[in-house]
């Protein structure tokens, strides 16, 4: 995959040689490459892994495209361009595919609006205003059409009752066309308001997978409603998210309120959905990172700044933090309506996001178009990029939005390693136990770089 990265980027150099922006940038990470991947020791593998899998303009794109689809492999291409004092633009071109055939390719453009800051001229004597280091919230702009196919995707029925002898399989291609926005209001408050509109077209399709039957030999659309018809929809999100910091920088808190509406292009598919998403992080120290994606990056590309087109650096400072959250979902159905089932999310194992929920279950254990989950966890590095965590969730599924409580949850443990390299793909390996139907083994490499905003969701 060197050799592969290094013609790909001695091509360009080519095309590039009369030292454009473009050019530019490839020349240096040729540069980089030659310094980074020369000789052997530790600190070579770790310069030289950096610039493999996070360099600019082209790096290796990795990452588990989705549970039980493996860990899909290609190349990622990332530019910037600076038209002038006000806008900054970026765009990301990727293609991955995986051993079983499932692939995802996307472009992604992000524009940053930066306000220009108005110059005031005093008389001398007054002393220098005081000053506070914080990180500038800008108005970002995010356009992208992604297309992912994937061949197996799990299905247990609807609800918390369902059995895991009742597993299927089905695969899912779906497109989206579409694009959001982020505007920062209150400064103080890192209070955010966001919208979105998206195009998704979806189709459904059985599997061949010999561990289960295919979706269609035991289920219908009574039981999988939208399992035989899946019409475009138009989706549109609107939402306010809030990000303080308390505490001396001891509490940081990362609350959003999300507010959706899913058109169906027929009948009776239409629905509107609320999601209530609020993050707790306490530091045990104040130089924790917060792990927070950047809005002004796209998923390809962990810049550390607007302006710095670097991924942040592996450090060797002692992190760690607990961690709180409570995510709820709720959906609202016109009667006679009713929730296509390949937009309900799901919990246990990894959900088709490649979040892990209930992670001691299989993946997509539990579906339902209403979702409740309540996670504690802890996290400490214990040497460079590697760290170890524990966590326990519990979360249970509904039909019914009147059924959402805290009654009869299922509950799931979870402990393993993670890394997290700077900008390198943030990875989980866990072992979970504690459920009712055994212990599960998880190994998770996120589609998106450290610190790059997350890709459009699947639902």
């Amino acid at each position: 995959m060197k050799r592969i990265l290094l013609a790909s980027v001695l091509a360009c150099a080519s095309l590039g040689a009369q030292e454009t922006q473009l050019g530019a940038e490839i020349r240096r990470e040729f540069e980089q490459l030659q310094s980074g991947c020369s000789g052997f020791s530790f600190s070579m593998i770790a310069d030289c892994g950096q610039v493999l899998f996070t360099g600019q303009p082209l790096h290796i794109a990795v990452g588990t495209i989705a549970p039980q689809n493996g860990v899909a492999g290609g190349l990622a291409f990332v530019s910037h361009w600076t038209p002038n004092e006000t806008w900054r633009l970026s765009w990301d071109v990727d293609a991955v595919a995986s051993g079983n055939a499932s692939w995802r390719a996307g472009a992604y453009l992000t524009a940053v609006y930066v306000k220009r800051r108005a110059l005031t001229v005093s008389s001398g004597g007054a002393p220098a205003p005081h000053t506070t280091l914080a990180v500038t919230e800008h108005p970002v702009f995010h356009a992208y059409v992604q297309d992912t196919s994937l061949n197996k995707v799990g299905f247990f029925g609807l609800g918390q009752d369902t059995s895991d002898v009742n597993r299927t399989f089905f695969g899912i291609r779906e497109a989206i066309v579409g694009g959001n926005v982020v505007w920062p209001l209150i400064p103080v408050l890192n209070l955010s308001v966001f919208g979105e509109a998206n195009g998704r077209f979806v189709n459904i399709r059985g599997s061949n997978d010999s561990s289960s039957p295919s979706i269609q030999q035991l289920y219908t659309d009574a039981t999988a409603p939208g399992l035989t018809n899946q019409p475009a929809f138009g989706q549109f999100g609107e939402g306010v998210r809030v990000r303080p910091t308390l505490a001396k920088g001891y509490v940081r808190l990362n609350y959003s309120f999300t507010f959706q509406q899913y058109v169906a292009s027929s009948s009776p598919y239409s629905f509107r959905r609320i999601t209530t998403d609020l993050q707790h992080q306490f530091p045990l120290y104040k130089r924790t990172r917060t792990f927070l994606a950047n809005d002004f990056n796209g998923p390809d590309d962990c810049s550390a700044d607007v302006t710095v087109h670097k991924c942040p650096s592996i450090t060797r400072n002692f992190e760690g933090s607990f961690g709180l959250r409570f995510l709820l979902t709720e959906s609202f159905v016109p009667s006679g309506n009713v929730v296509p089932f390949y937009f309900d999310p799901t919990i246990g194992g990894s959900d088709i996001n490649g979040v892990p929920w209930l992670p001691s279950y299989q993946d997509y254990r539990f579906r339902g178009p209403n979702m409740m989950v309540l996670r504690e966890s802890f996290e400490h590095s214990i040497y460079g990029p590697l760290g170890v965590t524990v966590m326990r969730d519990d979360g249970k599924v509904t039909l019914l939005r009147q059924d959402i409580d805290f009654s009869h949850l299922a509950h799931s443990w979870a402990a393993g390693l993670t890394l997290r390299a700077g900008g390198l793909p943030m990875i989980y390996l866990l072992f979970a136990w504690g459920g009712h139907e055994g212990h599960h083994a998880t190994a998770i490499i996120d589609t998106s770089l450290l610190g790059a905003s997350p890709r459009p969701s699947f639902y």
